[in-house]
């Protein structure tokens, strides 16, 4: 889910957080994908783009096709993507879980309903509600990189939050999801729509996190807690409070508890028990793998290994699947332009720092300001007339 209405709420309030970009902008960048979400995409996805989308038994295939075609496109435009995939989930989200049961419930009902009706359209929609990611959908995946040369990561927990550690340990430039709680867990760069195919032509949306921080004139705690007012995965919201509503309780409170001792509860109702403390420590440390640990590593494809893992049962064409390969070989063997930046070290930006340090100048300046008043008003009494 990520958070409700976060996306919305920096485009209107912090607009200069937000850059779109051609995918062939981020040549030469590492980019950790969070992979469930790649996979959702694809086993939607109803574009067949002229190969089958099942296999002999019926098994969708759409997610391997997804993934071998869109991974070429990346590393055909200079992106080297690292997959990041979802390890168990935290017990603090086991509330939205139970949620999409229900809604997955509801779904099949309606799903039932309009096939007896013969309603095509509704039936795809439900249909696609009801697509979800299972472990061999993740475990064929990951074969397939293995043999497309394409390293990827077993988050322990979120595959976001693992994501997230691997740019801020500069092991990445960013995170490509969709879930916008990859910049509460703190991705300094959230890319939107990087996976998305080249037939839908939607730019690359990059999210910075220090200018979101800057636009919202929030700390990172600050943020966090923003976030966990608008709707997170780990824990419930405060009834009737909406992203506008919760910018304005942060920025005149500062923290959920000095806005929980100053809401209008009979106008705003508090979850009972609501444990908005674990969520904020998820956040700040989530469970992840020790990213500066980690070695990344792309290598030559195995284009025999593909073809036997692609074709036959799976029935992807062999000539394209060769083709495929070889563009693949062809991106390994690419001396990459070096990107101009890299010549220069960035320092690490501090928009806590930063932030704190401009409150206590406007502070200042109005001091002073509020000194020049008083002496000039007595100035002016005591002067004599020219």
């Amino acid at each position: 889910m990520g958070i409700l209405g976060l996306s919305k709420l920096i485009a209107d309030l912090a607009p200069l957080a937000i850059r779109e970009s051609e995918i062939k902008n981020f040549f030469g960048r590492k980019v950790a994908i969070d992979a469930s979400m790649c996979l959702y995409q694809f086993l939607i996805a109803v574009r067949s783009e002229g190969a089958q989308l099942a296999t002999v038994n019926g098994d969708p295939t759409s997610h391997l096709m997804g993934m071998f075609y869109r991974t070429i496109r990346l590393l055909d435009n200079g992106i080297k993507p690292v997959y990041v995939f979802d390890g168990a989930p935290p017990d603090m989200k086991s509330g939205e879980l139970a949620k999409r049961a229900e809604r997955r419930e509801e779904a099949e009902k309606a799903l039932k309903a309009a096939t007896e009706a013969g309603d095509e359209a509704e039936i795809d929609k439900f249909n696609r509600r009801l697509v979800r990611v299972t472990k061999e959908h993740s475990r064929e995946a990951k074969e397939l990189l293995k043999l497309m040369g394409v390293p990827y990561v077993d988050a322990p927990c979120e595959a976001e939050a693992q994501c997230a550690a691997l740019v801020k340990a500069g092991k990445v430039y960013a995170t490509a999801t969709e879930d916008m709680d990859a910049l509460t867990f703190g991705s300094t760069k959230l890319l939107r729509y990087l996976t998305y195919s080249e037939a839908r032509k939607m730019p690359v949306k990059e999210f910075s996190y220090d200018k979101v921080l800057q636009g919202l004139e929030l700390t990172s705690n600050e943020f966090i807690d923003l976030c966990i007012l608008m709707g997170c995965d780990y824990c419930e919201s405060i009834k009737g409070v909406g992203p506008k509503r919760a910018i304005e309780l942060i920025k005149s409170y500062r923290d959920i508890e000095t806005i929980l001792e100053n809401i209008d509860t009979t106008k705003y109702t508090v979850p009972e028990n609501w444990n908005y403390k674990r969520a904020r420590e998820l956040f700040i440390e989530p469970d992840v793998a020790d990213a500066s640990a980690i070695d990344l590593k792309w290598t030559e494809p195995d284009e025999e290994g593909l073809v036997q893992f692609l074709c036959g049962d799976r029935q992807f064409n062999e000539e394209r699947v060769r083709g495929g390969a070889k563009k693949l070989l062809k991106s390994k063997q690419a001396q990459t332009q070096v990107r101009l930046d890299s010549f220069f070290k960035t320092l690490p930006s501090t928009p806590n720092a930063m932030l704190a340090a401009k409150r206590k100048a406007e502070e200042a300046k109005k001091s002073a300001n509020n000194k020049k008043a008083k002496l000039s008003g007595g100035a002016g009494r005591g002067r004599r007339p020219k």
